[in-house]
């Protein structure tokens, strides 16, 4: 995955860090593994479906729950809340009423900025940003593989909450 993301190299920071998602396998039932630029699996998306909402879990590699991606029902726009590992709401995801030329969506990080989500949501091409700073970049341009796109996430970010992100937006965007 080095040599498929090189081009990212010189963009910025060594500690920048970049993922591998598998599209369309983020679903309610689905389990699989997000991995790191050297193909070494980093973290681990458990699809639960339970009986009132769906749910869905980010963990580490030894299995520790660290967010856990919750819908929240009869909200007049669509609505995804993200706990952290204590059940305490870490970020609350709202897609935008209008969207005229691109797909937006609106994060609300509970101890932190808020975020922007805009681009091509669907085609994998959007970026995340708080204020005017990148938080991270997705894309599909990185791969050759179909159905997997990647997740550039900035210095200094919680690179599973932005995981986690992305997989809510992903789902909100393809249901």
């Amino acid at each position: 995955m080095g040599r498929i993301l090189g081009g990212l190299r010189g963009r910025g920071a060594e500690s920048t860090q970049r993922y591998k998602m598998h599209e369309k396998l983020i679903s309610i039932g689905d389990d699989y593994w997000i991995e790191n630029e050297a193909g070494e699996r980093a973290f681990y998306v458990d699809g639960k479906a339970l009986r009132i909402r769906d749910t869905l879990i980010i963990k580490d590699v030894q299995g520790h729950e660290l967010y856990k991606l919750k819908e929240k029902l009869l909200r007049i726009r669509d609505t995804l809340e993200i706990q952290d590992g204590d059940g305490k709401t870490a970020a609350t995801i709202k897609k935008a009423l209008i969207t005229p030329l691109r797909d937006r969506w609106k994060v609300e990080v509970a101890n932190g900025p808020e975020m922007n989500v805009q681009g091509n949501i669907l085609d994998h091409e959007y970026k995340i940003e708080a204020g005017r700073n990148k938080v991270a970049e997705v894309s599909k341009k990185w791969f050759r593989i179909r159905d997997t796109y990647g997740v550039e996430i900035s210095p200094g970010q919680d690179a599973a909450l932005i995981l986690a992100i992305t997989v809510a937006v992903d789902q909100m965007a393809h249901d």
